[in-house]
């Protein structure tokens, strides 16, 4: 597995990745929130972050991790490489190399909020709106 960065050509593969991740943890999502969130996500959210993805021997994307500012803003793994370190790979990258030390996760979000405290992150505050004003309650996490 090898760490690089995205280029605007591989968006279209990182939507997929994105809806077929959220598809497959946050089942607290409405259809309607995900129709509204894939425009944003690919026309607006993408190039609002510096993104990087792991690329298996074979080249293909296994997950993706877009930060700005010190946040982790996103981080998607395709369903079938979940659980095989990709998403520590991508979270060691942005830690050392672009120096991330915070993230916000869903509170619904039960997996994403443990894999992050085992990779050592901790709750430190918590909001009841997430970026869009929707009632998806926000647990803003810090690299312990």
């Amino acid at each position: 597995m090898r760490i690089e960065s995205v280029k605007k050509s591989d968006h279209g593969r990182l939507i997929e990745i994105w809806e077929a991740s959220v598809r497959a943890t946050h089942d607290f999502l409405m259809e309607e929130d995900i129709e509204v969130l894939r425009p944003l996500i690919l026309e607006q959210h993408f190039d609002a972050v510096e993104l990087t993805c792991a690329r298996d021997e074979s080249g293909e994307i296994k997950g993706f991790c877009g930060v700005s500012e010190g946040n982790i803003e996103m981080l998607f793994i395709t369903p079938e490489a979940r659980g095989t370190g990709v998403g520590s790979l991508l979270v060691a990258q942005a830690v050392e190399w672009q120096g991330a030390t915070k993230v916000d996760v869903n509170e619904q979000n039960d997996q994403a909020l443990g894999f992050y405290k085992r990779i050592g992150f901790s709750v430190v505050g918590r909001s009841p709106l997430d970026g869009q004003g929707k009632p998806y309650p926000l647990l803003h996490m810090e690299l312990a």
